[in-house]
């Protein structure tokens, strides 16, 4: 069963884009992280039982910067949070979806993440997440 964890949105001035999501839903930012694997640093938001996850590129050259020369800054990914990413992973290839990291990778939050393509999930950067 999934539960929307977060959505991830590419941002290109972190400080700005807290202050901004600040505003705009009330609340500060809980947790600031560098996750060093992906090359960015995240910022994350309270939403009920969901989050809003920022993301500023910290390489020019990682996946978030590349994103936001091609698509500027917005939605980048959804993440569904999992009980076992490693079956799920295994369910989801069986179902024609292409993983793009089948062995899943330490997140930000203290979460196991794999990704699926975009062009598997109609265009839509999906991330399997499960707390470690």
């Amino acid at each position: 069963m999934f539960k929307i964890d977060h959505i991830g949105i590419a941002v290109k001035n972190m400080a700005e884009s807290n202050e901004l999501f600040a505003r705009l839903l009330g609340t500060p930012h809980y947790k600031v992280e560098r996750v060093e694997s992906e090359h960015v640093s995240t910022s994350f938001f309270r939403i009920g039982d969901s989050k809003i996850e920022l993301l500023e590129a910290s390489d020019p050259e990682s996946a978030v910067a590349k994103f936001i020369e091609k698509r500027g800054e917005g939605i980048h990914h959804i993440a569904f949070e999992v009980v076992d990413i490693h079956a799920e992973i295994l369910r989801l290839e069986g179902e024609g979806f292409v993983v793009l990291n089948r062995v899943p990778k330490l997140g930000a939050d203290n979460k196991l993440v794999a990704f699926l393509h975009p062009k598997s999930s109609n265009g839509v950067l999906v991330e399997l997440c499960q707390s470690v």
